[in-house]
């Protein structure tokens, strides 16, 4: 029994529907997503009814791009309305959702709880003592437009800063309640700022997490951290603790001729080897 972990599987793009579908069956083993499966409850419906019968468990976190507004199935939705309906959809189809009692891992190594989280982002990773809109626009300088912006509404709160600092409080106090077992901790976004790792586009960085989680690993007994958002796939190594960015990402992204089994990221028990590994001081 394995858990796997995989995240930005994209699904809008024919090319990833296509790559995915070709997914062995792992029907004794549980699979995190970790977020961006796509825009649309539609696009969570088709990898899901996909990735349910090819293993025992899946278990989902949402990102940036499932809660930006958009229409679903008659009704105009955006912001926590939005994550609430997602999660029902998640029951509807036997998916654990960020928002479910936590589950815990049975297999290899003992118990753990798997804690999925959505804890958003709110600008803290931009260079120090910067605001919202000077982040903002530090950003554009260097012609980084995040869509976010404009694209995902964060109502009922005043903004995405509050949003953020809402869904901290709440999974500190849940994980104050696990403390009990160690930790697989879940969340689309890294939890530090020292993961950063997005050559392509470096100023990217506000719109990549928040710096009240920087160190989570060690406050709530972490032996594994998964994340994605970055479609930069790598292993990290913090305080002992293992950090897992696990993305599929955008067709021209992908390793021509690379087969989708070989993007699942195996996350306990713990690999014998991990590629494309560095440890950070």
């Amino acid at each position: 029994m394995k858990l796997w972990a995989l995240s930005d599987l994209h699904v809008g793009h024919a090319r990833n529907r296509e790559l995915l579908s070709h997914l062995s069956p792992r029907t004794d083993d549980w699979l995190i997503v970790g977020g961006d499966v796509g825009e649309t409850g539609d696009h969570l419906r088709w990898a899901f009814d996909l990735l349910q019968p090819r293993f025992a468990r899946v278990l989902w976190v949402p990102g940036n791009h499932e809660l930006w507004t958009g229409d679903e199935r008659g009704a105009r939705l955006g912001g926590a309305d939005k994550l609430a309906a997602l999660g029902e959809l998640c029951r509807e189809r036997g998916v654990v959702g960020v928002d479910d009692e936590w589950p815990v891992w049975p297999g290899e190594g003992g118990p753990h709880t798997i804690a999925l989280m959505a804890l958003l982002y709110d600008y803290t990773f931009a260079p120090a003592g910067m605001t919202r809109a000077a982040a903002v626009a530090w950003a554009a300088e260097d012609g980084v437009v995040a869509a976010d912006e404009v694209r995902l509404d964060p109502s009922p709160f005043a903004d995405i800063v509050a949003w953020s600092a809402a869904r901290v409080r709440s999974a500190a106090a849940r994980l104050e309640q696990a403390r009990a077992r160690p930790t697989i901790l879940v969340n689309h976004w890294p939890l530090r700022d020292d993961l950063i790792f997005i050559p392509r586009v470096p100023r990217y960085r506000p719109w990549c997490g928040t710096a009240a989680t920087r160190d989570w690993h060690r406050r709530y007994g972490a032996r594994v951290v998964v994340s994605g958002h970055l479609h930069t796939r790598r292993t990290d190594w913090i305080d002992g603790v293992r950090f897992e960015e696990v993305s599929l990402g955008y067709p021209r992204e992908q390793r021509p001729g690379m087969l989708a089994d070989a993007y699942l990221r195996q996350i306990l028990p713990e690999p014998t080897a991990c590629t494309t590994a560095r440890a950070i001081a």
